[in-house]
């Protein structure tokens, strides 16, 4: 650790008010707009976890029951893993150019240069 700074340890509770949970606000805002799939620009994040590559693409602003159908589509497709968390969808490995073109099939609209 460097020179001056503090070790700020926070363990989730308030002891002031006995053994009460403390909310923490959340970090993405998930919209309740639903758009359809023509109005969509998406994205692609690319992460390591644990040492293997993920995939992300998002924000999908659709019911949770048409987006969870579209993953499962997806993943059959692919032939690999992957979570739907916070309106991104997450698929194990390298996979932007294969997930690009069956999402374009379906109608999917990505940002410039995504």
């Amino acid at each position: 650790m460097s020179r001056g700074k503090k070790l700020d340890i926070f363990i989730g509770a308030d002891f002031n008010n006995e053994w009460a949970q403390v909310e923490t606000p959340r970090k993405t805002v998930i919209s309740d707009e639903i758009l359809e799939p023509c109005k969509h620009f998406l994205m692609f994040k690319k992460e390591k976890r644990r040492g293997k590559t993920v995939t992300l693409v998002g924000e999908f602003h659709m019911p949770k029951i048409d987006t969870e159908a579209t993953l499962k589509n997806l993943k059959k497709k692919l032939g690999c893993g992957g979570s739907y968390k916070d309106g991104w969808m997450e698929f194990q490995g390298e996979l932007k150019e294969k997930i690009r073109e069956l999402l374009l099939e379906d109608g999917f609209r990505f940002k410039h240069k995504h």
